[in-house]
Order: C-alpha cells, then sequence, then structure tokens
C-alpha cells in the first residue's frame, strides 16, 4: 500500500522522510500483518535483499568500511522462522545498552555523558543512513486498550526477523485501519533500528538511546534508536521504557510491572491471582509453568549439594494454570475498581506475545505443554538462538552453542498470547504479589546470601525495599552476566526506565501502600541453602498458597525470620498431606549452614540492601519512604518494618 493511500497521516518529519526515501526507490515494504513480516524474514531473490542460500539460509549484515559484517542467519522452518546470532555476545542484553540521548531530567547515563558529544549529530546520521536502505515499517500499539501510546516501527528491509519479533511482541495495526482513521491516527514513539552503527561507533557493543522529544505542552514523540539486533533491548525493554515514561508523566502516575502473572485454579475449584515480580532471570516465565516433574511423577525438591540426598513431593494432581502475563503488566489506575487504601492491586497484559526463555528445558518431556504449543503451533512463531535446521521443525531443548560444550544460556520463542491455552485477556485483581531471587549455594564453608527459606512473608513496606533493591542474583542466563550480585533496581524495571529513580520509587511506594490487601511473599530459586532447587521453591509454593487461598497470614501462623530482610517464615507447611519441614523453610537449620554462615551470610545481604538504598535518601522521595528506608540502615525488626505504613 503505497504512502499516498495515507494524505492525512501525521508522523514525524524524520520519520516521513525516511518512508518517502524509501518509497521513492521503490524499496518500502509498509507491512499491516505479521504474515508480511513472516516472508519478510526469510526473502526470495526477488525482493533483491540478498543472497540466499541454496538450503534456505539467509545471511543478515551490511557493508562496515567497506567489509560485510555478518549478523544474523535467518531460515524458514515448518513452526515459524529460525534465527541465529554468529556472536555469542548478541544473544543476550547487555544490561549497559541503554542511554538516554535527550536533555530531559533523567538519572540514566546520556549520551553526551557515555560518549562525549551531543547525540543530535548521530541522530541525523542514522536518518541519512536509513534513508538510503530498502526500509521496513510498520504501524504498532502498546499501553491500555482504550488509551493506546501510538507507535512506528522503521527497520533496514533485511532485517525482517528483528521487524517480525516487534510486531509479534507488540502487536501489528492493519494498513487499512490507519488508513480508515486519516488524521485521527497519530504517533507517539517511534523506533528506529540501524545496525551496522554498533561496529561503527560503539567498538561492536549493544546500545539502544532514548530521545524524548517535548514541547512546552508536555509529551511529544519518543524516539528509540536501536543500534543491534537482538531484540530483547529495544523491541522488548525499549518499548517496555516508553512505557515507564508515560506513566510517569501522567496526571495520576502509574506503572508497567516487570512480571509474570497467573491465576492458579486448585482441584477444588478455589482462583487465586499470583503477580510474581524480580529481575531477568528471578522466574516469571517459570510461574506460568506446570511442574517439571520425574520420569516417576514426582516433584524433585531438591537435591543437598553436600551429602547428594534428594527430596522429592508426591502431588498427583497440580492446580491448572491460566497465564494473566509473562513480563510486563500494566497497572495503570483505571484498572483499579476499588477506592482508598487496603484495595488489591489490578493489572492487565502490556504484550501481545512472549518472549519465553528456554534455557532449562534441556531434553523432550520436561515442559509437555510448552513442547506440544511449540513443535504444532497455531502460526508461524519465531525462534531464537535454537539449533534448528532449515525447512525442519525446530525444538526448544536444542539450543545454540556459545562455545564446544557451552550451550547458548538464553534461548528464546515468541509465542502469540492468543496461541497460549487458557489465557486470561482481561484485567485480573492480584491476591498474592511474590517476588523471585536468583541464589546460590550457602554452606559453612562458603556463606553466600542464598540464605532464603521456601518462601517468606513481607509486609508491605519490606515489599517496596525488595522492589528498590531488585537483587538480579546468582547465574543470570538473560543478560550478559557481570558476576557477584547487582542491584537491577526499582521494580526490577529501572534498566528500562528512562527518568528518575524516585520518581519511579515514590509510584511503587504509593501503588503499595494503597493495595496492602494484596499479600508480599518473597521465593528463591535456584538454591535454598545447600540444597540446588531450581525453580521448584516457586511450583511448590503456587501449590501451597493456592490450596490455602488468599486468607492473609496471621502472626500465630509464622515465625520472624533470623534476618529481618526476609520478614517471616513458616516453620513447616503441608501440601496435599506431606510435610515440607524446617530445613527448606529456616536454612540456618540445616546441619551444612548453621547459624554462623547464615548470619554470615545475612551481613552480606544487609550490606548490599545498606548500599543500594541510600541511593533514595533524596529531597523528593517521599516521608514514608524515608522512614522506611531509614529504618533498614538502623537494623529494624520484622515486627517494626511491619508497622510502617499500616
Amino acid at each position: 500500500m503505497p504512502l499516498a493511500d495515507f494524505p492525512e497521516l501525521t508522523l514525524s518529519h524524520s520519520a516521513m522522510s525516511v518512508l518517502e526515501a524509501a518509497e521513492k526507490a521503490g524499496r518500502l515494504h509498509l507491512a499491516g500483518s505479521v504474515e508480511e513480516l513472516v516472508a519478510l524474514a526469510t526473502p526470495d531473490k526477488s525482493l533483491g535483499l540478498g543472497e540466499v542460500g541454496p538450503d534456505g539460509r539467509y545471511v543478515v549484515g551490511y557493508d562496515v568500511n567497506g567489509e560485510f559484517q555478518r549478523e544474523a542467519e535467518v531460515y524458514k522452518i515448518k513452526n515459524g522462522v529460525a534465527a541465529n546470532y554468529f556472536e555469542a555476545y548478541m544473544r543476550r542484553r547487555d544490561p549497559e545498552c541503554m542511554v538516554v540521548g535527550d536533555d530531559t531530567v533523567t538519572d540514566k547515563p546520556t549520551y553526551q555523558d557515555r560518549f562525549n558529544k551531543d547525540f543530535a549529530d548521530l541522530r541525523e546520521e542514522t536518518l541519512e543512513w536509513l534513508r538510503d536502505q530498502p526500509i521496513a515499517a510498520f504501524f504498532f500499539r502498546t499501553g491500555l486498550p482504550d488509551k493506546p501510546l501510538n507507535a512506528v516501527a522503521i527497520a533496514p528491509a533485511n532485517a525482517g526477523f528483528f521487524a517480525l519479533g516487534l510486531a509479534m511482541l507488540q502487536g501489528i495495526v492493519p494498513l487499512e485501519e490507519v488508513r480508515a482513521a486519516g488524521a485521527d491516527y497519530s504517533h507517539e514513539a517511534v523506533v528506529y533500528i540501524a545496525p551496522p552503527f554498533r561496529h561503527t561507533h560503539f567498538d561492536g557493543k549493544q546500545v539502544v538511546v532514548h530521545n524524548r522529544r517535548f514541547e512546552e505542552d508536555g509529551f511529544n514523540l519518543h524516539e528509540l534508536f536501536a543500534y543491534n539486533l537482538y531484540p530483547g533491548p529495544s523491541a522488548k525493554k525499549g518499548v517496555y521504557g516508553m512505557l515507564l515514561t508515560l506513566g510517569e508523566r501522567d496526571e495520576q502516575p502509574w506503572t508497567t510491572a516487570h512480571c509474570s502473572t497467573v491465576e492458579v485454579v486448585t482441584p477444588y475449584e478455589n482462583a487465586t491471582v499470583i503477580m510474581h515480580e524480580g529481575a531477568s532471570g528471578g522466574g516469571k516465565s517459570e510461574m506460568l509453568e506446570h511442574m517439571h516433574r520425574e520420569s516417576d511423577g514426582t516433584l524433585l525438591l531438591g537435591t543437598n549439594t553436600i551429602t547428594g540426598d534428594t527430596r522429592k513431593l508426591t502431588m498427583p494432581r497440580g492446580c491448572d494454570l491460566r497465564p494473566v502475563t509473562d513480563d510486563m503488566a500494566l497497572c495503570h489506575s483505571a484498572l483499579q475498581d476499588q477506592d482508598g487504601p487496603n484495595q488489591k492491586l489490578s493489572l492487565i497484559d502490556a504484550e501481545n506475545a512472549w518472549f519465553v526463555r528456554v534455557n532449562h528445558i534441556e531434553q523432550y518431556g520436561i515442559d509437555p505443554q510448552l513442547e506440544r504449543l511449540t513443535i504444532d503451533p497455531p502460526g508461524p512463531l519465531l525462534f531464537l538462538n535454537i539449533d534448528a535446521q532449515p525447512g525442519a521443525t525446530a525444538l526448544i531443548w536444542e539450543h545454540k552453542m556459545d562455545a564446544p560444550g557451552e550451550p547458548c544460556p538464553n534461548p528464546r520463542v515468541v509465542v502469540p498470547r492468543k496461541y497460549v491455552p487458557d489465557v486470561v485477556s482481561k484485567p485480573v485483581t492480584v491476591d498474592i504479589r511474590s517476588f523471585g531471587v536468583r541464589c546460590p549455594p550457602c554452606t559453612k564453608e562458603n556463606p553466600t546470601y542464598g540464605i532464603l527459606g521456601l518462601f517468606h512473608v513481607l509486609p508491605p513496606s519490606l515489599a517496596w525495599l525488595w522492589r528498590l533493591v531488585a537483587p538480579r542474583g546468582h547465574g543470570n542466563p538473560s543478560i550478559v552476566d557481570q558476576g557477584g550480585m547487582q542491584s537491577e533496581g526499582v521494580g526490577s524495571f529501572w534498566p528500562f526506565a528512562t527518568g528518575r529513580k524516585v520518581d519511579q520509587a515514590n509510584i511503587l511506594l504509593d501503588q503499595i501502600m494503597q493495595t496492602a490487601s494484596t499479600q508480599f511473599v518473597l521465593i528463591p530459586n535456584q538454591h535454598v541453602g545447600c540444597w540446588k532447587v531450581g525453580f521448584a521453591p516457586q511450583w511448590v509454593t503456587r501449590e501451597y498458597l493456592a490450596r490455602r487461598g488468599a486468607t492473609p497470614f496471621n502472626t500465630a501462623d509464622l515465625k520472624a525470620s533470623r534476618c529481618p530482610l526476609l520478614g517471616y517464615n513458616k516453620e513447616t507447611i503441608q501440601v496435599e498431606g506431606q510435610t515440607i519441614g524446617a530445613w527448606f523453610l529456616d536454612v540456618a537449620l540445616q546441619p551444612e549452614v548453621g547459624e554462623a554462615a547464615y548470619d554470615a551470610g545475612a551481613k552480606i545481604l544487609t550490606d548490599f540492601f545498606h548500599q543500594q538504598v541510600k541511593d533514595f535518601l533524596v529531597d523528593d522521595l517521599r516521608p514514608l519512604g524515608r522512614e522506611i528506608i531509614q529504618a533498614c540502615l538502623d537494623g529494624a525488626t520484622a515486627e517494626e518494618y511491619a508497622g510502617l505504613g499500616g
């Protein structure tokens, strides 16, 4: 459909100049459906976008200083499109990729500070390069259905697989709808993709520049310049940043939570909604998965890393799962169905498809539901870092190798949410709000912060502190790991936000205190003390809390944890008649750990919290927030935390 068919279309001058240049040269691919982008992702020779190998492999690459720089190879497969990057570095998100290109207030690194120059010159150089390329473009929207953020994506046409991923994740607006809207359709955001600049300007590193263009009357246009072809920093987290910026500037500020959400239905038909937040690798996708059972049908609770002993649970029937969100949830004030304090949080999915990590699926049979869905999907999927073959069926347990014997830790598949069985598409009210932490093993010989028990119950003030600090934790598979304990910060979405930490901290504090009837819990994964547990704590806690229902815990049910930052814990629990003992709920009781190693780990955790929360003691922080942080620095008890903000 030519641009002449959209005579009233309102686009920024820069975006329109790129589209018009491509159309004038006869190389504009304006797409209105995912199917068109599937075809563009694996083009035939007639499109003139590069050579296609005899087996169907299409290499995406660009001229860099006179040499052809290969970025990825893409090919059609029976269940969609497979794309693999030639560099192992490009298979995960670089946590330092984001900079801000404008001079609006921000706590993030700016382009000026990082590169010692103004972004305006590179912006114009990027647009000039795009004006000389075959272009793939489409319209998408994100945000609330009745109040969306309209956007346009502009990419080099040979990067069709990237455009496909963005269109699947965020949705694509049919061109007929744009044309029918006429002057009423205008965009507030634009995504520009310019892959070769990674090599010519940034020493091969992933860089994403947010350029917020504000006018005197408020928000005008949010530009995002993505200088790489991995969707994580831009097509997904970049758009996430747009939503966070939009929420900050609303008359009644709101946020987009970094979480999965699931409605859990027990065998007795009781339903409980659990929202699970956490830094990358914190178990968000796993909260939507059915328990991974052993060959005998049991659930492996854990393996002792010292003795080799195992603990298993027999659960004849797990709960039914109705997924709501996988990674991003709009917590807009318009969704709340109650007024005043002590209500529960309500949310809706912010995405059109889910970016599912499958590194833990190492062989057939681990997750039959997801395996079945991805092997024979209702429509095409996009596979990244999966070792598929052209024309064959991609299998999610066959991961691309970063090096001989080293599988990529971040294999992904993009699954449209409409393909997910029993998916919930309406707003839901949250009963339990959990936070996931990747924990290393903790032993007497090697004390660490891996002192979290199976789950802990947090008062709202502590729940807010955990979201300020948001530990990224042990062995993160989703990003380029910096080693040690890192903070993902402010709700675990700070790496994607463009403004100030204090503004997001205040939004979260208001939200938590106004929805205090939602219960807060803390759940580890990977290790509980010396026990290797994977994601079993999430699945067991989910089954237990769903069976227990949304009834609040009372003080008689709990004891204060030895480390006050962990709130409270149960001494034992029963799941389907089986008792899980104190070793899994209080790590200090494990013989391989003991109180001294536990206390050493608690000090590591406490020192880390103190280091992180001090950054929020600024003038614009809410008085209650300052009181909570000071209580943390003063070594408050769990009971004292419970008395704050009540």
